[in-house]
């Protein structure tokens, strides 16, 4: 019986680090705005490995040089096929720095460095902690708060503090006074109906600090 059971321990280790098992094709799924030539560059140097024998650190080493890749599954398939599943980080707006434009996530990562701001990214107006402090953690709760399609109307992001958030529409020059980021659920939706109400009308502020008492004013 011993004899039996280290025989198939054998032939176990000898299909599991067969050539047959080698690490031959590899596929990435996900990848979005990340380039997939440069990723492919990381991992396809592992070519040839047994698969039972993939360095996971060395991967886990090589995309951390992707700011866009937030998280990554891996997914082996024999008889030679290494799948890579990428969760990019999404960019929620642009803040400007002492070097340039930075192009943040929600996290405050830092994904793009452009040489001139890009158009569609709402400018991210905070203190001097930058993504770092409080006022940028409110911005990006507000932003988050709002429907696609709003939140693409936002050119200007401000927040002096984390309770007064204001936003600049890009349309009809109008602004809003959000107040903090409590409750943005709700003054999202206010200011969606606040705005179809008076589409007809230009360079007005919206007002919804008190969502439940929202105010609709003309601006100077």
């Amino acid at each position: 019986m011993i004899g039996v059971v280290l025989g198939l321990g054998g032939m176990l280790a000898i299909a599991v680090f067969s050539p047959l098992l080698a690490f031959t094709r590899l596929e990435i799924k996900g990848a979005s705005h990340v380039d997939e030539a440069d990723v492919r560059a990381v991992i396809e140097t592992q070519l040839g490995t047994p698969l039972a024998l993939i360095d996971h650190d060395a991967i886990r080493l090589g995309l951390e040089g992707f700011p866009l890749i937030r998280s990554y599954v891996t997914e082996v398939t024999p008889p030679g096929t290494l799948t890579i599943h990428l969760v990019e980080r999404s960019p929620v707006g642009v803040l400007r720095t002492e070097t340039g434009f930075a192009v943040v996530d929600p996290a405050g990562v830092v994904l793009a460095r452009p040489a001139e701001r890009p158009a569609d990214l709402p400018r991210i107006n905070v203190d001097s902690d930058g993504a770092a402090g409080v006022g940028f953690t409110a911005v990006v709760e507000v932003l988050l708060a709002l429907p696609p399609g709003l939140r693409a109307d936002v050119d200007t992001a401000v927040a002096t503090t984390k309770d007064d958030v204001r936003l600049a529409l890009r349309t009809g020059g109008q602004s809003v006074v959000w107040g903090s980021a409590e409750r943005s659920e709700l003054k999202a939706r206010v200011l969606e109906q606040l705005i179809v109400a008076n589409s007809s009308r230009s360079n007005i502020e919206y007002d919804v600090s008190a969502p439940l008492s929202p105010v609709v004013r003309a601006r100077g």
